[in-house]
């Protein structure tokens, strides 16, 4: 059996995978993302360990475990100690607080930029290490290991300090050209690059677990773990997301569009973003940081269930009379670039009930969606049909909406939680158990689940959702 972790936002899964490709069991566990401060996203990752074992016993049981793999929530900063000591919570994705260094990143270079090869966006790691290099300075100047989540979560089972190319190449401090950490940026940001850990391969062997996390998982001492690889990289593993040409979009708390690429393809306007895959090549990536967290926000706003949100939100017609909802909770990557955005509902009435609020959610996350697209499809990036997948697009009036906005026919991976399964698959690839031709031989094809439907309705809304965000921008400053 081979164990994959994914450590996600607000839980972690942990998935087996028989040496068939077939998922034995599977368990989740959540945790909280806490705001002390309006514009911060922080977890402690005592949490995610309290809940990656009870995630994993309940998955494992009796069963044997052969290697475990690794895949987890990318662009965090877990700061680290020479002991090896967790210093403070780690900065999450979603954090905006480091608006105010993105200057120092706006003062490289262009060279430099386009070397980082990706937006320069809060929440990534070297912003928010500028950050703490400014505001924290007593933490600060005890760090010796900066590390992604699941990084993190990796030393905790090994006691190995290690990265790989898929989460460091998220960072802002990793040269894409070259395919190594950028040591040279680090510095001229005035930030220690003896910060950055090892790099290894994804799917090779990072360690093996110790007899103390061993006993708490309920696992044996010296299992390999696999080095492991960023969610978006991991998921796409898992949902054979392997050629040049295929596009696959992935909802779940946020949005991603994926395009995998041979070659390092920059977009020279760097809207979009470019990382290094699990495997040897890459993958362009559009990112849209509100689709699951903003809906779930609007259920429990509404004091709804999924039931009735679904249920009142799909009797309304397209455009919910009038009604506009920007998503920006957590401010906007692809295409904006704007960590001020934030959120709206516009053009109430009298008429309109919370069955129009709710649909208007629904359309706002999939204009943010067509906007990521768009800005994707400006790289180059073509695709006759797309990919679904994540466990936010199960609903089938849903499923309708996406392919009607997007204007393209959906075709649903129906994969088990890709990112924990890319995960326990690096960690067959990693004791060669697995091959690459295993990887599609173990995925069932894509189904059609939609085809697009011209909507003039729509086509209207997302003109004035553009409109209206173009219209507010101004008035928010956060």
């Amino acid at each position: 059996m081979f164990l994959g972790i994914d450590l996600g936002t607000g839980s972690v899964k942990a998935l087996l995978l028989d040496a068939a490709g077939k998922v034995i069991s599977e368990a989740s566990s959540s945790y909280r993302v806490h705001a002390p401060h309006a514009t911060w996203a922080e977890t402690h990752p005592d949490e995610w360990w309290q809940a990656t074992v009870k995630a994993v016993r309940e998955a494992v049981g009796n069963h044997d475990v052969q290697a475990v793999g690794l895949s987890g929530q990318m662009h965090g900063t877990v700061l680290i100690d020479k002991n090896l000591t967790v210093l403070r919570p780690a900065i999450l994705w979603a954090d905006t607080r480091s608006k105010e260094q993105l200057e120092h990143y706006h003062r490289l270079e262009p060279t430099q930029r386009q070397r980082l090869a990706n937006p320069i966006a809060t929440g990534m790691t070297g912003v928010s290490l500028l950050w703490l290099k400014e505001n924290e300075v007593a933490i600060y100047e005890q760090v010796r290991w900066v590390l992604q989540p699941k990084d993190w979560l990796r030393l905790k089972l090994t006691g190995e300090v290690a990265a790989e190319p898929s989460d460091a190449s998220a960072t802002l401090l990793y040269d894409l050209e070259k395919d190594t950490w950028a040591n040279d940026i680090a510095e001229s940001l005035e930030l220690h690059s003896t910060y950055l850990a090892p790099l290894l391969k994804s799917r090779g062997i990072a360690g093996h677990l110790t007899q103390k996390s061993a006993t708490e998982l309920g696992l044996s001492a010296n299992i390999p773990v696999a080095t492991g690889a960023g969610d978006a990289a991991a998921s796409a593993l898992g949902s054979a997301l392997l050629s040049e040409g295929q596009v696959q979009v992935n909802i779940g708390t946020a949005m991603q569009i994926f395009a995998i690429r041979g070659k390092a393809k920059v977009d020279p306007t760097l809207r979009t973003h470019l990382y290094r895959s699990s495997l040897d090549n890459y993958y362009a990536m559009a990112a849209m940081q509100n689709a699951g967290i903003a809906l779930e926000w609007v259920r429990k706003i509404l004091s709804m269930s999924w039931d009735e949100m679904y249920t009142e939100a799909f009797k309304i017609s397209a455009g919910c009379e009038g009604v506009t909802f920007l998503p920006y909770l957590t401010g906007e990557r692809t295409p904006h670039l704007d960590p001020n955005a934030r959120g709206i509902w516009n053009g109430f009435g009298l008429n309109h009930e919370r069955g129009h609020l709710a649909r208007a959610a629904f359309e706002g996350v999939a204009f943010a969606l067509k906007d990521g697209l768009k800005a994707l499809e400006d790289t180059s990036v073509h695709a006759d049909s797309l990919r679904l997948a994540g466990g936010g697009t199960l609903q089938p009036h849903w499923r309708q909406l996406l392919a009607d906005v997007l204007e393209k026919p959906l075709d649903a991976v129906s994969v088990v939680s890709s990112s924990a399964r890319g995960a326990a698959l690096l960690a067959g690839l990693s004791v060669n158990t697995f091959s690459m031709n295993d990887i599609t031989a173990f995925t069932p094809k894509p189904q059609r689940v939609a085809e697009s439907v011209k909507d003039e309705g729509l086509e209207t809304a997302y003109q004035t959702f553009r409109q209206l965000y173009r219209n507010v921008k101004h008035l928010n400053r956060v």
